[in-house]
């Protein structure tokens, strides 16, 4: 089983994926709509389209998103440069990261020498799909997505062609994004309260280049023939649906603009029919994920991700925080008496140091011991008796 949280799940990847043993076949349309479904596209991943599947269940946002940016970058590498050597590609996409390096990214300093190739590339994908979903570092008013993901991908592929990356690339990829955009949303026919957020999830997303905003923009003042290569083309149509879609209807306005973009990339009519269809299936499934549509209430949200991050760390822990909890019978009784009623301050107190000291002991749950962790312990505690064996309120009775 891979542990994307661990070190080594990139050899490990590769080797339970046997990729070396296989032929390059994917095309580029056949990769774009690989990517399209798992949600690489939309910045919102729910999934890896692998060659063997990989049990994912119970993984964190951050862990299914590493498994899919280093499946995208491999498989751009095997479609650009029609080979399957995984250990070429680990060495070309550290060189194409240290190429990469915008202002304030620090994540370099954060890297050992002594560190295989490998190893490098696994903090350089953990640094690159950090989300707003940790568990302590949350910031009501600011979001931080995924959203531009992919660019990596299309600047990898640039990268390879050409032995580096073109300069101003990426700030040109970045800007025209955000300006589509900006334009998609003001041919808009029902503005949402959606809209302002999507733009600042954009403004959030952006590394290379500062947002702007531009009173006269025009379709026609973007310079789109820039991009010549269909994934690009593809991308950036989609990404204005998306923008189209946040009041989960494309009016005829705005699918006119979605046709003029198209034809300005010279896209087919067909694949903007099929963008919409896509992108209008894939967010109606998903959109209770999808952080900016619950945004509106971000106490909410921030709650409900908390909870399941915080079940899911139990979880993974849960033999050995029982074996701790039974070794400790006032904590037991304690826990089992928070079952039936309202513990009172002094109590929680003992509670509350109790799981404290056994948090010290796991390595996994020191998050309980860092600023901010206290507020997560209501959650913790709350969660623990699910865990204990069938005979926890017996023997508790046994005692009365």
């Amino acid at each position: 089983m891979i542990n994307p949280s661990a070190s080594g799940w990139i050899d490990k990847f590769f080797i339970k994926q046997k990729l070396s043993e296989q032929t390059v076949s994917e095309t580029e349309e056949s990769f774009y709509q690989k990517l399209r479904n798992t949600g690489f596209i939309y910045g919102h991943i729910i999934s890896f389209d692998t060659t063997f599947p990989i049990e994912s269940k119970g993984w964190f946002k951050e862990e299914i998103s590493k498994i899919a940016l280093l499946n995208a970058l491999y498989s751009i590498f095997c479609l650009t440069n029609k080979e399957n050597d995984s250990a070429k590609f680990i060495e070309q996409a550290n060189v194409f990261y240290n190429q990469m390096h915008p202002q304030g990214f620090n994540l370099f300093k954060k890297i050992l020498p002594k560190n295989t190739a490998s190893l490098t590339l696994e903090k350089i994908i953990d640094e690159r799909v950090q989300t707003n979903e940790n568990i302590i570092n949350k910031n009501f008013s600011h979001l931080v997505t995924n959203a531009l993901l992919f660019i990596d991908v299309l600047a990898f592929r640039q990268y390879l062609i050409h032995g580096a990356i073109p300069e101003k690339y990426l700030k040109k990829i970045e800007e025209t994004i955000v300006n589509i955009v900006t334009l998609a949303l003001k041919i808009k026919t029902n503005k949402t309260q959606y809209d302002d957020l999507l733009i600042k999830l954009f403004e959030a997303s952006i590394r290379y280049s500062k947002f702007s905003k531009n009173t006269d923009l025009t379709l026609e003042a973007l310079q789109l023939e820039y991009f010549t290569n269909e994934l690009e083309k593809k991308y950036l149509v989609d990404i204005a649906g998306m923008a189209l879609w946040s009041d989960g209807v494309i009016e005829n306005n705005e699918a006119y603009f979605l046709h003029t973009l198209a034809r300005t990339f010279s896209i087919s009519e067909e694949f903007v029919e099929h963008s919409i269809i896509s992108t209008d299936g894939f967010i109606a499934k998903h959109k209770k994920e999808i952080p900016y549509f619950n945004y509106s209430n971000p106490v909410k949200h921030f709650y409900d991700q908390t909870t399941q991050s915080v079940i899911t760390l139990i979880s993974r822990n849960k033999t050995r925080l029982i074996k701790e909890i039974v070794q400790s019978k006032e904590l037991m009784l304690l826990l089992a008496y928070s079952t039936r009623r309202d513990l009172d301050e002094k109590e929680k107190k003992k509670v509350k140091k109790q799981l404290l000291d056994i948090c010290k002991t796991i390595p996994s749950l020191t998050i309980f011991l860092f600023p901010g962790g206290s507020l997560l312990l209501p959650i913790l505690i709350k969660f623990i008796p699910t865990l204990l064996p069938s005979a926890f309120n017996e023997n508790l009775d046994n005692d009365d």
